[in-house]
């Protein structure tokens, strides 16, 4: 048993190719959600399927029932299936934990184990070295792009050109967030296009008043604007003072990377595809398109000087413990107070 990525897993299930035990890991819960679903969908008949599936959380098991899982034989199928959720709250030492890694030396093969672990947790050599693993990390910007077409059309939902744009930076690429609104406009929306008004309607996200609208006019040091985004922007589903300033401390970062680059003697024509290689290489979440998100870090580079870049840096920290350390009533003012001062950062 080999690791697997997840598209290469979707292959396999198509194919119809089966392994005995899998290991999902990785942040994208959502994709292993629908991995899980595929699995079923290809291992069991509907006829018996409530006879032969088995979903439990694995910190409600001892040993015992375990053993009982994995060797009850399919009933009037050719296998069966168990899905442990939460592995990784199997500690290393117990009688569970030693009970599963000795099956998955030698697991049945008319029973598929399905192993998941939750997200943020690293991977556990023990298990991905004895079962089929596959890596759910998160999607690029783009194909969270395809994905949320591909949702909306299972849901018979129609997008308006640009509403998928403004809903993945409204979420800043969450599947799970995104998975929700979309959820909400099926319902909003019967046999017509969903429009950014829709999308306003039922998210409070308006065309020009995103978490990205604000961090571009700040780091275009437009303070007015700015400013004036802040109300609008905080009273979204879902937004933060603390998801704001990770936005523009993410921003301030890419920016800061610009213009080291200019100070060491890159092209201003070929910062952009400097960067782009330096987005691609750390693969960070919440960027939108990375292409975009190049040019953009490289036109503000021509705003700003490093040792503004790093004062704005420091102002931008001292807001994100102040928020959060603070009542959501007095967000509006650490905000405010930050986009400012930013506006006219100077190094101490």
């Amino acid at each position: 048993m080999g690791a697997q990525s997840f598209d290469a897993l979707f292959r396999s299930l198509k194919k119809g190719a089966l392994d005995p035990v899998y290991y999902l890991y990785g942040d994208e819960d959502v994709l292993k959600q629908e991995a899980i679903r595929s699995l079923l969908e290809h291992a069991l008949d509907a006829g018996t399927r409530d006879f032969n599936l088995d979903q439990r959380d694995a910190a409600s098991l001892d040993a015992e029932t375990f053993h009982a899982l994995v060797q009850t034989p399919p009933m009037l199928a050719e296998r069966r299936v168990v899905v442990l959720r939460g592995v990784e709250q199997l500690r290393k030492k117990s009688k569970v934990r030693d009970e599963l890694v000795r099956y998955l030396g030698s697991p049945h093969a008319d029973t598929i184990l399905v192993l998941i672990q939750g997200a943020g947790e690293d991977a556990e050599t023990d298990l991905a070295g004895r079962a089929t693993a596959v890596d759910f990390e998160r999607l690029p910007p783009e194909r969270v792009r395809r994905w949320v077409e591909h949702r909306a059309g299972q849901l018979g939902v129609t997008l308006e050109a640009g509403v998928t744009e403004l809903l993945v930076d409204a979420v800043a690429g969450e599947l799970g967030a995104a998975a929700q609104e979309l959820d909400k406009l099926a319902a909003l929306a019967h046999d017509r296009a969903v429009t950014a008004d829709d999308l306003a309607a039922v998210a409070g996200v308006r065309r020009g008043e995103t978490v990205a609208d604000l961090v571009a006019a700040t780091l275009s040091r437009d303070v007015a604007r700015a400013a004036g985004l802040i109300g609008p922007v905080l009273e979204q589903s879902g937004v933060t003072g603390v998801r704001v300033v990770s936005a523009l401390g993410t921003a301030l970062v890419g920016t800061a990377l610009a213009r080291a680059e200019l100070d060491r003697g890159t092209a201003a024509a070929r910062l952009p595809d400097t960067l782009f290689r330096h987005i691609e290489s750390a693969r960070p979440q919440g960027l939108g398109s990375w292409r975009e998100t190049a040019s953009r870090w490289a036109t503000w580079a021509g705003e700003w000087t490093l040792p503004e870049l790093r004062a704005a840096l420091r102002l931008a920290l001292d807001a994100d413990r102040a928020l959060k350390n603070t009542t959501v009533s007095d967000e509006r003012a650490i905000m405010m107070d930050l986009v400012l001062r930013m506006g006219v950062a100077v190094a101490a």
